[in-house]
């Protein structure tokens, strides 16, 4: 009886031990932006989503790219609900919450966030409600932009305090990736900024890229710029985009997804065992908020 006894104390204390880690699960927020379309943007954010998911971290992507949303396209997905559902109050945060690949969750922007930004105060309040449930319910939420600087683009990434900017060696690229922090950084917020640079000969063209942008940013807006990583070119990229299959999928040991894979391996590695980002969502919306209605 009492080997039971203890079994069944060792099953509490378990049990316990795994709601304490499901209630003190950190929800993190980052968007990710470019400077200009074409850069891989979109199919970089998927795919960096499936690499931390495969590392055992809960990821929900949020389409927030107003003019060309296209996550649902990448995976080859038709989303039944998006964003104008919960803004019309037709569906729950949770029931406009799809999966796609390998159950990867994801929220389709559609014709919502026009909507969003004429929101009476009451229908922007009740939209903050619904988000703030995401709360701890996820490690990451990665919030993928339009390219360019739209007042919209600003919005997101002034709320999220946290964000990736996808580049390539391209000087054109380079050119619009500094413009992009530079206005941002002319707003007086705390966003952290991290280089991607995507589809590189080798790690050396990447780093020469990275480095143009950083030498830059702290010569003209004393600004820290840290590189996340970079991407390697490959033509298994726009194979995988044409079967509308991310290519961490389809080609799990490519070129692009053996670097991709690095990066986010020295991502997760990076982070800080103390930091914690608890209130990410509600701090999040309660940014959003303000400039919506500024």
């Amino acid at each position: 009886m009492s080997d039971q006894a203890q079994g069944l104390r060792n099953l509490i204390l378990h049990q316990s031990r795994q709601q304490g880690r499901q209630q003190e699960r950190a929800t993190r927020i980052m968007t990710v932006t470019s400077g200009k379309g074409g850069v891989g943007k979109s199919n970089f954010t998927l795919n960096f989503a499936l690499a931390l998911q495969k590392r055992g971290y809960k990821v929900l992507v949020f389409d927030a790219d107003i003019g060309l949303a296209n996550i649902d396209v990448l995976m080859g997905v038709s989303a039944k609900y998006n964003l104008y559902h919960l803004l019309k109050k037709e569906k729950t945060i949770w029931e406009i919450i799809q999966k796609g690949y390998n159950d990867l969750q994801f929220i389709a922007g559609g014709s919502g966030f026009h909507d969003l930004l004429r929101l009476t105060e009451d229908q922007l309040n009740d939209f903050a409600e619904q988000v703030q449930k995401l709360n701890g319910t996820v490690d990451f939420i990665l919030f993928d932009t339009g390219a360019g600087l739209s007042k919209e683009t600003l919005k997101f990434i002034l709320a999220a305090e946290e964000t990736i900017v996808v580049t390539t060696p391209e000087p054109t690229s380079i050119t619009d990736a500094y413009a992009i922090i530079k206005m941002v950084n002319s707003m007086n917020e705390p966003v952290q900024f991290r280089l991607v640079v995507n589809r590189v000969v080798d790690w050396k063209e990447g780093k020469q890229t990275a480095e143009k942008i950083s030498m830059v940013a702290r010569q003209f807006l004393q600004l820290d710029i840290p590189t996340l990583g970079y991407v390697q070119d490959d033509a298994h990229v726009s194979k995988a985009v044409k079967k509308q299959i991310p290519f961490m999928v389809e080609y799990p040991n490519c070129s692009a997804s053996q670097s991709l894979g690095r990066l986010v391996d020295d991502f997760i590695a990076k982070q800080s065992p103390g930091e914690q980002h608890g209130g990410a969502v509600k701090g999040f919306m309660s940014k959003m908020l303000k400039y919506l209605r500024y």
